[in-house]
């Protein structure tokens, strides 16, 4: 361990042991895993993990959240919800990150308050800040503090710290809310949703581990996979299979995306007026 990183994992850990007792907002993913593991280390049963399930979580996410808690003994509280009830968020504008945010940011407030515990944390870091997500603007305003991003944290620091604690989740995938897959101004239903899931998990079957299934207008599902994972569609039978699985999911149309997978891929079509309007204001 670099001096540098030595001393980022001290200031957590000092962050993490002021707040006495902290909620954390815990999806699964590498950031939230890593967090609620020194919490709980720091802070024994002065930690909480909180966990939002609804229809734009993935079936395989959850698995790993319950597994997780069920291996390392930590108290939690696992929270319905159906952002879909707001027509906010099923209107999916370029705002609908923040609607969604401030809903599940908001109940998970609420239930930390009610076990006593007046601090909640998110697990963004440090190369988080330079992404288009409207929805930090809403863990803002509820006052959602960043540990990670505090102690100076990067995503490869939170790698290889995960790692050193011997933690399943160190080399997993970057993950995101199955709404994220839907073409900005194409309504959000459930059916979409479980289309989606549905699509990725057929192409995780295949071993590919860097993936997307966008949802356009038409009903036309756009495959994204990491550059170096394209070549496993340069087979027929490969294509062959995957089209068929689509089509019997629902698709009427699957397409591969020839650049491969890019984080936010559907921000791009998104001009800088739009961005820095949806950054300031959540009535886009």
């Amino acid at each position: 361990m670099l001096p540098s990183q030595a001393s980022k994992l001290d200031k957590l850990k000092t962050l993490l042991r002021g707040y006495k007792k902290i909620a954390i907002a815990f999806s699964g993913g590498v950031d939230s895993t890593f967090l609620l593991k020194v919490a709980q280390e720091e802070l024994q049963n002065g930690a909480l993990a909180l966990t939002i399930q609804s229809p734009t979580v993935t079936e395989d996410d959850l698995k790993d959240v319950k597994s997780f808690l069920k291996n390392n003994t930590i108290n939690y509280k696992i929270i319905q919800m159906n952002q879909l009830e707001k027509a906010d968020f099923r209107h999916n504008s370029a705002n609908r990150c923040y609607y969604c945010k401030a809903m599940e940011f908001s109940e998970m407030s609420k239930e930390a308050q009610r076990q006593g515990i007046h601090w909640l944390a998110a697990g963004i870091n440090l190369d988080d800040k330079g992404d288009f997500r409207p929805g930090m603007r809403a863990l803002k305003e509820i006052g959602v503090v960043s540990p990670l991003k505090e102690a100076g944290m990067t995503k490869a620091d939170i790698r290889f710290f995960s790692k050193m604690y011997h933690l399943p989740t160190w080399n997993k995938p970057a993950s995101a809310c199955l709404a994220s897959r839907v073409q900005y101004g194409e309504q959000i239903t459930e059916e979409k949703l479980k289309k989606i899931s549905e699509a990725e998990h057929v192409l995780k079957e295949l071993n590919i581990r860097n993936l997307r299934v966008r949802y356009h207008h038409g009903n036309i599902a756009r495959i994204e996979v990491a550059p170096e994972e394209r070549q496993i569609f340069f087979d027929a039978e490969v294509m062959d299979r995957v089209a068929e699985q689509f089509r019997k999911i629902g698709f009427a149309y699957t397409t591969l995306d020839l650049q491969g997978y890019r984080r936010g891929s559907l921000n791009e079509n998104l001009d800088n007026k739009t961005k820095i309007k949806v950054s300031m204001n959540s009535h886009v």
